[in-house]
């Protein structure tokens, strides 16, 4: 009966996860000793208590990453269970656990998390009659690398804007500089008998300079720095 290579397992998932994000366009993303502790801990947590949902230690994905020293600024998880009396190749149960994942909508939007950075990943193999392995595959963004933008009024008026639901007032000749864990849209209307809306998707180090326009009534230029004060 073939039995796998454990840590091969994880790293192999790792692969066929980043060339699923490949095919989707997406950007790779590395592994995380912090993000891989919290796995393999949860993953041998569930083995031995015969336990499968991601709050069976009455924390959730993100209190483990914190608890195993990761500052997150977005995180997310998924689950495997793999149970076959014949055993597993290596290859084998990597490519059945990230097929799993694959298949299941809440775990392919994680698997497709545009604005996810690293993972770690934990495969244990759990007490049972044939062989059976649970997989924990944690995505996050610390928050080192949260998005940041800049808004600047140049138009002589206030302005008022939203960003990921919240409304906020920028008065002439003032700027102001916003951190987020992911980009959302970025609306501007104008103070004034010409209200008329902006629309955009927040960028990471973008900066959005407001001017008066006399036909549309707000113009908005965009433009890229290296660094944000």
């Amino acid at each position: 009966m073939p039995l796998p290579d454990v840590p091969a397992v994880e790293q192999v998932v790792i692969e066929m996860t980043n060339a699923f994000r490949r095919e989707n366009k997406l950007g790779q993303v590395t592994a995380s000793p912090a993000l891989t502790k919290a796995a393999r801990a949860y993953a041998a947590y569930l083995a031995k208590n015969n336990a499968f949902s991601h709050t069976a230690d009455n924390r959730d994905v993100g209190a483990r990453a914190t608890a195993s020293g990761y500052q997150w600024c977005s995180i997310g998880e998924n689950l495997a269970m793999n149970l076959d009396s014949r055993g597993f190749e290596t290859r084998e149960l990597a490519r059945q656990t990230v097929e799993g994942w694959i298949n299941s909508p809440g775990h392919k939007a994680n698997l497709l998390g545009p604005h996810y950075t690293e993972i770690g990943v934990g495969v244990v193999q759990a007490p049972d009659k044939n062989p059976k392995y649970i997989a924990v595959q944690v995505f996050g963004r610390p928050q080192s690398a949260k998005f940041t933008f800049q808004i600047a009024n140049a138009t002589g008026v206030p302005v008022s804007y939203t960003f990921s639901g919240e409304t906020h007032d920028l008065s002439p000749s003032m700027s102001v500089t916003h951190t987020a864990c992911t980009p959302g849209a970025l609306d501007f209307i104008k103070a004034g008998p010409k209200k008329v809306a902006a629309k955009f998707q927040a960028a990471d180090q973008t900066v959005y300079t407001l001017k008066g326009d006399a036909k549309a009534g707000l113009k908005v230029e965009l433009s890229k720095r290296a660094t944000l004060e």
